[in-house]
């Protein structure tokens, strides 16, 4: 079994999106969370049992009382989603909500899709929340 290199995604998460990153926390070997500026987290896991087995979920149930979650646990109930066993839940975990995932098997360029658009899409809120924060330092030093 290989292990993912979460330190080099903490890397990733706290240079290249300081922007929108307060700060990141390998929580196991395996595990880490990633706490936004916008009071909200998105936590990444990867299996330690099962190769390529993983979980990119953004938790914003004290925002706005959505979740958006790109994982490939192979539940039967998705098997209708056309990149089975990749899926996304779209805003919650509701059968309507789970929608085709298209982030990349490489963690670093999933990592780096999911905190520039969760939804693979222009993506508000988080794409919103991000253009905002590059856009009020500019603010700011024409102001």
């Amino acid at each position: 079994m290989r292990l993912v290199d979460v330190e080099g995604l903490k890397d990733i998460a706290e240079i290249e999106f300081d922007e929108i990153v307060l700060g990141v926390e390998v929580t196991y070997i395996n595990e880490l969370r990633i706490t936004l500026r916008e009071n909200s987290f998105v936590e990444v896991w990867f299996s330690l049992k099962l190769e390529g087995r993983y979980s990119f979920h953004w938790e914003r149930k004290a925002i706005d009382g959505t979740i958006y979650r790109h994982d490939n646990a192979p539940h039967k109930r998705w098997r209708r989603i056309s990149t089975f066993p990749k899926h996304f839940h779209d805003g919650s975990e509701a059968d309507q909500d789970c929608k085709e995932s298209y982030i990349s098997d490489d963690p670093e360029e999933a990592l780096r899709e999911i905190l520039e658009s969760p939804t693979g899409v222009d993506s508000p809120p988080l794409g919103a929340f991000r253009s905002q924060c590059l856009l009020i330092p500019r603010l700011l030093a024409a102001g």
